[in-house]
């Protein structure tokens, strides 16, 4: 799959659950289809190759391609998808997607759009779902580094938790060292320093937009020395807690 250009919308974007009984034997194809997995488990086959279908798979079959498809009718596919035109696209092998609930949440929105007649909008929703398959077509990534995507997305959300590295290195199913390594080349930082600016982070959020205490967002934070605290975030930010008031 090469970058995509704007796409054309050559169909409505459509949800469908397959019938019990269905299965699938395509003509070759006039344009490009989409399709993306929400529910259901089923396998496709494209030429000799055979591609197992779970809720997260995305593909994009490419005009001539005759794809065959079928599924499990006690777990029917649920299925988002739609025909369209454009330059750049190239075909897309079944691949499961980095972060599923982002494009559900495009999906949904290329579908409204198009049902209130915003053809545009419809269109550069396909064309950012597209964006996102091709990122992650050009940096496919294992089931550790999934992990260590989530691990990181975690420390972000909820900075006040506190975490090990040895416990969150079991979590990636990566020794202490690998997942050091693995960590330090995923975001510029180890992992101990990178829970620490995250909480500063938030610590500095919390004193720009609240009217909370310095002690009191230290508590908040897991801090029980307000000084350390204190000395933490002026390493990390070059400036005094309390100048963020």
């Amino acid at each position: 799959m090469t970058h995509p250009g704007q796409p054309r919308l050559a169909s409505p974007p459509t949800y469908w659950r397959c019938e019990p009984s269905w299965s699938w034997h395509a003509r070759p194809l006039t344009d490009y289809l989409l399709w993306y997995v929400l529910d259901g488990i089923g396998r496709v086959v494209l030429g000799d190759q055979r591609f197992d279908l779970s809720p997260g798979t995305a593909m994009v079959f490419s005009p001539g391609g005759a794809p065959i498809a079928s599924h499990d009718p006690c777990r029917r596919l649920l299925v988002f998808g739609m025909h369209f035109v454009g330059d750049g696209v190239g075909s897309l092998q079944p691949s499961r997607v980095r972060d599923p609930a982002l494009i559900s949440g495009l999906a949904h929105r290329c579908e409204t759009r198009y049902r209130r007649g915003d053809l545009e909008g419809a269109q550069l929703a396909l064309h950012d779902i597209l964006l996102m398959l091709w990122e992650d077509a050009q940096q496919p990534s294992g089931s550790a580094d999934t992990a260590l995507e989530d691990i990181v997305e975690a420390i972000r959300q909820d900075a006040s938790r506190r975490r090990r590295v040895v416990d969150l290195a079991r979590q990636a199913a990566l020794s202490r060292a690998q997942f050091t390594r693995r960590f330090i080349a995923a975001t510029g930082m180890a992992p101990a320093r990178f829970v620490i600016r995250a909480r500063i982070e938030r610590a500095r959020q919390l004193l720009s937009e609240t009217s909370l205490s310095v002690t009191q967002v230290a508590s908040l934070l897991g801090y029980s020395d307000v000084a350390y605290f204190s000395r933490q975030y002026k390493r990390t930010t070059g400036h005094s807690p309390r100048s963020a008031h």
